[in-house]
């Protein structure tokens, strides 16, 4: 066999096997990705019966912006779901990789991704395009609809069954509430002094204008990788 049929056959192969794998992984995101915009838009529903008549400043708005990109205002709040539309394999430092689920099959390590971002509502009502947003956490979906979710320490989001679990509507209902109870009790921090204490003049002329000063709940502080805890299998 020559050395140009040997290279059809790996090809052919890797269409067969990783390639159809990857389009299973993205159908099974897309799918739940799905069932997160239902879980937000009835979510927003049934809480903004319970808060009956009070400020209407606080109650939830849920917008489907795109088939990948769904929001949530909360209060002073826009969480922002966003399903990845490529399929990723955690790199090898991930500690994914020490599960027995990966170490027996390696395509078990590709996966989709949903994110889950924080930012300001005043963010986007006035257009501050500079201002800061957070990822507070992103779920990992694969082909058997195993999952994984990273999360920021405060969140508690430790789901440690990867490979004995799979997805659920349920599962993804604890998700959310967790996300959007950390985002409220993650509070907007006055900068320090010395980061805002020199302004050009078109900052004071924009501000004045759009109240455009960078902002994020946390400027001026480090927000980090260590904040984020991975559990898995092993640990308990």
């Amino acid at each position: 066999m020559s050395e140009l049929d040997n290279k059809k056959i790996a090809i052919i192969s890797t269409l067969r096997e990783k390639s159809i794998l990857k389009q299973k992984v993205y159908d099974n995101t897309l799918e739940w990705f799905g069932v997160v915009k239902d879980i937000l838009k009835n979510l927003a529903k049934d809480v903004n019966v319970n808060l009956g008549n009070l400020d209407s400043r606080i109650k939830m708005e849920y917008t489907d912006r795109s088939n990948f990109d769904a929001q949530l205002k909360v209060a002073g709040d826009i969480l922002l779901f966003s399903m990845h539309s490529n399929i990723f394999q955690f790199d090898r430092e991930h500690p994914a990789w020490k599960t027995p689920y990966i170490q027996k099959n390696k395509f078990n390590a590709y996966s989709g991704i949903i994110n889950i971002y924080n930012f300001l509502f005043d963010s986007f009502k006035y257009s501050r395009l500079d201002d800061l947003g957070y990822l507070i956490a992103r779920i990992f979906i694969n082909h058997e609809n195993q999952y994984l979710v990273e999360g920021k320490r405060q969140m508690g989001m430790l789901f440690s069954n990867y490979g004995n679990e799979a997805i659920t509507r349920n599962s993804l209902q604890v998700i959310i509430s967790t996300a959007i109870q950390y985002s409220l009790e993650f509070d907007l921090l006055v900068p320090p002094y010395d980061t805002v204490k020199i302004a050009t003049v078109g900052q004071a002329e924009a501000k004045i204008q759009h109240s455009r000063v960078i902002t994020g709940k946390r400027l001026g502080f480090q927000f980090n990788s260590d904040d984020v805890l991975i559990k898995t299998p092993h640990e308990t």
